[in-house]
């Protein structure tokens, strides 16, 4: 088939176009501050507040350890937990509820929900908030993404679930071993971004590992203990405290 060079102009600047259109998708659906597939609460134009926050618990080797670091510093966080680790621990999801600490939503399994099915997704939900409030006796009004990754389907069910998806502007990657230095290091980095920006910082740190129960996180329990120290002049805060005016 013929065209000459203006077809294949043409057919070049289309394949651009949808390249663009597919990165832009990609970028919308895992960066963690982008509001493009949906309103998602980050954090406010308040760089004095700080809310720390940990996904992949409860973590029976982990989790106590760093109530007693938070409990010292009487500094209340966010969990987001697994619904399958909930009814392995239930226990141990009263004892951070009973501290004070605000509970959420991170599925039941940890997929990536970008790329599932509405059902999938659902029974996903669901199935968490059910674990979660079988045990503490109150609905679950925040969700956190498996790795943020979103569509407008996961959005549109979270809110259909009465829930508010929550995201990240600072993650220290603290699931690698980079140790307590590095956890560090990048967690300061991006405090002292935020602060430029004029943001608030919220903050995703690991106490559990998504493939099972005994994930090792002590390192991330120590940079906590020295974030604590070395921001002790700042507002600490659980998410729900930003609902209202967060962005």
């Amino acid at each position: 088939m013929g065209g000459g060079p203006l077809v294949a102009a043409g057919f070049g600047a289309a394949m651009g176009v949808a390249t663009g259109v597919a990165g832009g998708a990609v970028w919308a659906a895992l960066s963690p501050e982008s509001q493009l597939f949906g309103r998602t609460l980050v954090a406010p134009r308040n760089p004095t507040e700080f809310a720390l926050t940990f996904d992949d618990g409860p973590n029976p080797t982990v989790t106590p350890q760093l109530l007693e670091v938070l409990g010292r510093a009487n500094v209340k966080a966010t969990f987001f937990l697994i619904g399958g680790f909930v009814k392995q621990c239930p226990g141990l999801v009263r004892e951070i509820a009973a501290a004070g600490h605000l509970i959420g939503n991170h599925t039941m399994t940890h997929p990536w929900l970008a790329w599932q099915s509405e059902s999938r997704i659902r029974e996903e939900l669901s199935g968490a908030s059910a674990a979660i409030e079988d045990v503490l006796g109150e609905k679950v009004y925040f969700f956190r993404a498996p790795h943020g990754a979103r569509r407008p389907a996961v959005l549109r069910i979270v809110h259909e679930m009465e829930m508010i998806p929550v995201q990240w502007n600072v993650i220290c990657k603290d699931w690698t071993p980079i140790g307590v230095d590095g956890i560090v290091t990048r967690a300061v980095n991006g405090v002292e971004q935020n602060r430029i920006r004029g943001f608030g910082t919220n903050m995703v740190l690991h106490d559990g590992g998504h493939l099972g129960l005994g994930a090792e996180r002590m390192d991330t329990v120590r940079a906590t203990e020295r974030l604590l120290e070395r921001y002790a002049a700042m507002k600490f805060v659980r998410v729900d405290a930003w609902v209202g005016g967060a962005a």
